[in-house]
């Protein structure tokens, strides 16, 4: 029995960050084989929509291929209206198909991977962006203690401290760096290092 093909995420060609962040979270659920139910449907529409912006994306699953496009134009099989800066997580109740509007908030919320290896994966995407530090340190805070990892090698450096999970979230790009220090995660580095990190936060959060 011949193997059937990935589903296969497209996204606008000038996408708007919304669209880059959705975009982005699904090629993560798809890569790691997360809510293929949903994403393996025939077809469906889906209406996201940040609680306290005017930002807005449909996202289209016909065949196994799902695209994400700009905007909202024409009703939707189902409706979320989400924080688009706390993981996709849902602020009011979903509209329409009940079991697309779950099983496409699942997609959208996978599961990080350990913060080593989201810091590894952030590490190779960023280390060519001018002006990044020669040296990454990543602590967590794990119940039995610090754990360190570093990356790199050279003169400047820049640290990171947090949870495990948030800095899995700011690796991968699931949360806003700046978000994150106002909920705990503390760095050590200069003012103009903290500009060149924000972008690589941005990187890998949009996928650009």
């Amino acid at each position: 029995m011949a193997q059937r093909a990935p589903v296969r995420i497209e996204i606008d060609d000038d996408a708007s960050p919304v669209v880059r962040l959705l975009g982005r979270t699904l090629r993560d659920a798809v890569r790691t084989g997360h809510a293929r139910e949903v994403l393996e449907r025939g077809t469906g529409t889906v209406a996201v929509c940040s609680h306290n912006t005017p930002q807005s994306a449909t996202i289209a699953l016909h065949d196994r291929v799902v695209t994400v496009t700009g905007g909202v134009f024409a009703s939707a099989d189902a409706t979320l209206v989400v924080d688009l800066e706390s993981r996709f997580a849902p602020t009011r109740d979903a509209e329409g198909d009940a079991e697309l509007a779950d099983g496409m908030l699942n997609a959208l919320r996978p599961a990080l991977p350990s913060w080593r290896e989201a810091a590894a994966h952030f590490w190779d995407v960023t280390r060519g962006i001018r002006g990044i530090p020669d040296v990454l340190v990543a602590v967590a805070q794990e119940p039995d203690g610090p754990q360190e990892a570093r990356f790199g090698a050279g003169p400047t450096t820049y640290r990171m401290v947090g949870t495990p999970d948030a800095l899995a979230g700011v690796f991968t790009g699931a949360d806003y760096l700046l978000t994150s220090l106002e909920s705990g995660l503390r760095v050590q580095g200069t003012l103009s290092q903290m500009s060149v990190m924000t972008a690589a936060s941005w990187k890998v959060r949009f996928d650009v």
